[in-house]
């Protein structure tokens, strides 16, 4: 089947929500991804953060073969070795206490928002108002959704769960007048990903832990995005000295493979009991194979490390091209392998320029051109992507 049979298939039975370029992906190699003609692509994309030990890494390949040859899935109504590893790595990782392990990021941020809720009611507390960040971004369920502060992504879905409320993102002022007595959490991510890549001020976050120390509400913080080394660290927060309640993580966590989880300290964490959470899914040990698989390579390869300098070099490529083209660029920004272009235009066709031209980013928030890379970059990597980027540019 070629691949105008294959878009034709897919556009006549799948439903219609992603605006898709015409393009048919047949399998990829470390940073590379390859189209079913054959067309090699640089990869800067990563699966939206999620590829971070690059495409085909034989130590995520043979994890998972070796757990499908064994057991794909069990019941949580039993233990796996696979699921108790996995639990242990992300508390110790994280200095949480207790973890739960979802299928998705949306569904640990649904965890989340349950477990804040749960927390304040056994604590006999009458709190439900959860305060999230305008350009946030959450998930794509009723309730994440909500908590997303971006009326395009809650269109149409109304009525919404009700107890949210926003503020603007880096504003400490505007978020110590909006929590009262009924705030039982603030949910934020320390750096948005779908909002921009914005980065927070230093000490925002440090005063965002104070504010919730003082009002008796949780900080719950969504290293969705900016979580699994990608920004240098294995949580953003840590580059800023700042402990959450709840952590939320997915995307990179097993490479590729569908998992999620949320982690809590164990005073929040112990208000859950048997049947107030589950998943049939969640938790099964070729997910967790996968994410042990993982952490492993970005331990063993120093992948945070790299991040961290591959980040410090394109960041300074990016400045380059910001002082050769001052009417495009307006702005360079990131931390890591988490790193934004802000535009004076819109970026939808610069976007598909680049992709012409054999690499993978893409744009959000209308004008932000988003690169998060596979950690396993190197500088002639980097260095690809420039000199694409360049000619990009210059042509427009």
């Amino acid at each position: 089947m070629d691949a105008k049979q294959i878009i034709a298939r897919d556009n006549k039975y799948y439903l219609h929500v992603y605006a898709r370029y015409p393009v048919v992906m047949s399998h990829g190699e470390g940073p590379y991804v390859y189209d079913s003609g054959g067309k090699k692509y640089l990869d800067f994309l990563a699966g939206i953060a999620v590829n971070v030990v690059g495409h085909a890494h034989p130590g995520l390949v043979g994890a998972i073969a070796e757990q499908a040859s064994r057991l794909i899935h069990c019941s949580n109504l039993y233990y796996t070795a696979e699921q108790a590893e996995l639990a242990e790595s992300l508390a110790k990782l994280s200095g949480l206490d207790r973890v739960f392990i979802t299928n998705s990021g949306a569904e640990a941020n649904e965890g989340a928002i349950k477990l804040a809720r749960k927390y304040a009611k056994t604590l006999g507390r009458d709190r439900v108002q959860i305060i999230s960040a305008e350009q946030g971004f959450h998930g794509r369920t009723l309730a994440t959704v909500t908590a997303t502060a971006q009326p395009k992504y809650q269109h149409g879905f109304e009525p919404l769960p009700q107890g949210f409320s926003y503020v603007p993102f880096n504003d400490l002022m505007a978020l110590r007048q909006a929590v009262s007595g009924q705030t039982c959490a603030i949910m934020l991510e320390p750096i948005q990903g779908e909002g921009g890549i914005n980065i927070p001020d230093d000490g925002y976050l440090a005063g965002v832990r104070e504010i919730c120390d003082t009002s008796g509400a949780l900080l719950i913080l969504d290293e969705i995005q900016s979580g699994m080394g990608r920004t240098g660290k294995m949580f953003a927060s840590q580059h800023y000295g700042v402990k959450p309640d709840i952590m939320t993580v997915a995307k990179g966590l097993a490479g590729g493979v569908p998992i999620g989880a949320f982690m809590a300290t164990e005073k929040v964490a112990g208000v859950f009991q048997p049947g107030d959470h589950g998943s049939t899914f969640g938790g099964n040990p070729l997910a967790c194979a996968a994410a042990n698989a993982v952490l492993d390579i970005i331990a063993t390869e120093g992948l945070e490390a790299n991040a961290c300098q591959m980040g410090e070099y394109m960041l300074s490529e990016l400045a380059g091209l910001k002082a050769k083209y001052p009417s495009l660029i307006t702005e360079v920004r990131g931390l890591g392998l988490m790193i934004g272009l802000k535009l004076t235009r819109p970026g939808k066709d610069i976007v598909a320029s680049v992709m012409e031209r054999g690499a993978l980013i893409n744009c959000t928030a209308g004008d932000v051109l988003r690169f998060v890379p596979p950690l396993i970059i190197k500088r002639r990597h980097v260095d690809e992507m420039i000199a694409i980027l360049d000619e990009v540019l210059a042509a427009v």
